[in-house]
């Protein structure tokens, strides 16, 4: 691969059509920081919906009391999943979603609804880019602080999540997007944070003592425990269960406006969820040998700030940046640059850039890493000359591909490894939908697109295959799963 091949690949979505390769690949890359928007006008006019939230979580609560006085529990969470499941063929869905009363019904596929169009935001504004590197960055940040539509809410909450958590901190400071994104209502309700409360706090004891009341909620260790061990200092990040309980008391009180009785009392923090001192554990907190005192939601922040200043936070980001940009097994002199920069700059990402842009390691001439679904998705929309795609037909074919944003099966988010993705049926996948994307996509001068994409990198076995092609559609559909397309 040559540098602007690599610049454009490598580091980016691919090269749109009508474009030209770089000249000076490094320059290229870093002229994107400043030419980045992170609120272009598809995000900035978005219809908001964070009132939406209260209204499902509400709508949940009323329909679980009903379905308890029929003495069938569970039936409201299993209709529920069974409506907004992804890929789920449409007669059981439509037979799921039959089965709910009417308002419930309409809220599912409201919900449904936006999912779609928040995906199709995501996908249209990195399609259109002039700055694809820091598109990259945030589909990694965003997928290192994964959030599911699997619980009900979610729905209206994963977009804002990417949108408002983690674009406007990609180039700023890592504490400041670690507070947006694990502070954020659709954390707090993927991770049941919204459900913890402390046992010891007025609301906790007042739910014990209400007469018919199922006991105390108590408190959630998700968030506290996905937190240290996937989004600051990693599974051998040195914390303990002790950590993991005491961050959990820290975090009590931090929810999801307008859910519960107390809402009413919640105070809006800046990440858009809200802060019920009622339901916070009282004392202070001893986590990995720092004594937090007890200041309500500060006692959180302040751990979340000493977590993302902790070496090992530093160790564990550069390994995950290192393996997204140079390979499965990333070389240890890159990770060492990274960690090396997180800890002398405090964690300022666009220093981090500049450090990996700089690096040698990245620049080795041969492929390092096999593209992701959603990373060939966006480049062959891209280089197909695809302007725009509509909202139904994105989350169809994201769904086919296997890799549709926010429906990562775990906290961990999507794999960041070619075995994951490397399948037969997998590639098959691709084929079926190359070969789509070129009957309605110009298909004029696919060779010469070729070596501008793909510039002093094009091996002369995909040259042949092109140019024996049949017709300008079939050379494009060849070229979209040729090796140079599957690999950066």
């Amino acid at each position: 691969m040559s540098p602007a091949s690599i610049a454009l690949n490598r580091f980016g979505y691919g090269l749109a059509h009508g474009k030209q390769p770089p000249e000076d690949a490094r320059r290229y890359l870093l002229r994107q920081l400043d030419a980045f928007d992170p609120a272009p006008r598809a995000i900035a006019t978005r219809t908001a919906t964070r009132g939406k939230t209260g209204e499902m979580l509400r709508l949940l609560r009323d329909l679980r009391e009903k379905v308890r006085e029929m003495g069938e529990p569970g039936m409201a969470e299993q209709g529920m999943a069974g409506a907004m499941a992804e890929g789920a063929p449409e007669n059981p869905r439509a037979a799921a979603l039959a089965g709910l009363p009417p308002e419930y019904r309409e809220k599912l596929m409201e919900a449904r609804r936006v999912v779609v169009d928040d995906l199709a935001v995501r996908v249209n504004v990195a399609i259109a880019s002039p700055a694809p590197l820091v598109e990259r960055l945030v589909h990694f940040w965003s997928n290192h602080f994964s959030v599911s539509v699997g619980k009900p809410g979610t729905q209206f909450e994963v977009g804002p999540h990417e949108f408002g958590a983690i674009r406007p901190h990609v180039l700023g400071r890592f504490s400041d997007m670690l507070k947006a994104a694990v502070l954020h209502p659709a954390m707090l309700l993927y991770l049941d944070q919204f459900q913890s409360i402390g046992p010891e706090s007025p609301a906790g004891k007042r739910r014990l003592r209400q007469a018919g009341a199922q006991g105390p909620r108590g408190i959630n260790e998700n968030l506290a425990r996905e937190i240290l061990e996937l989004h600051t200092l990693g599974v051998d990040g040195g914390y303990t269960q002790a950590d993991i309980a005491e961050f959990a008391r820290a975090l009590t009180g931090w929810t999801v406006p307008g859910v519960g009785r107390v809402g009413r009392l919640a105070a809006d923090q800046p990440s858009g969820a809200a802060f019920v001192a009622l339901a916070h554990e009282p004392g202070s907190r001893m986590i990995m040998g720092t004594r937090y005192a007890e200041v309500g939601p500060q006692q959180a922040i302040a751990v979340l700030d000493d977590l993302a200043a902790h070496p090992a936070t530093a160790r564990h980001i550069a390994t995950k940046l290192a393996r997204h940009f140079a390979g499965d097994t990333p070389p240890a002199s890159l990770v060492a640059q990274l960690e090396a920069d997180f800890r002398k700059t405090g964690g300022d990402l666009a220093s981090l850039t500049r450090t990996l842009i700089a690096a040698p390691e990245v620049w080795v001439p041969g492929p390092v890493k096999f593209r992701s679904p959603f990373e060939w998705f966006i480049a062959a929309a891209r280089l197909s000359g695809i302007e725009r795609m509509e909202p139904p037909r994105i989350a169809r074919v994201l769904g086919e591909l296997g890799q549709s944003p926010w429906r990562a099966p775990s906290p961990a988010g999507y794999d960041d490894l070619a075995a994951s993705w490397a399948a037969p049926d997998v590639l098959l996948r691709r084929v079926e939908l190359a070969e789509r994307i070129a009957q309605g996509s110009p298909a004029e001068d696919v060779l010469a697109r070729a070596e501008a994409a793909f510039p002093d990198t094009l091996s002369t076995s995909t040259r042949t295959m092109l140019t024996r092609a049949e017709s300008g559609r079939q050379a494009l559909a060849l070229l979209l799963v040729a090796p140079e397309m599957m690999r950066r």
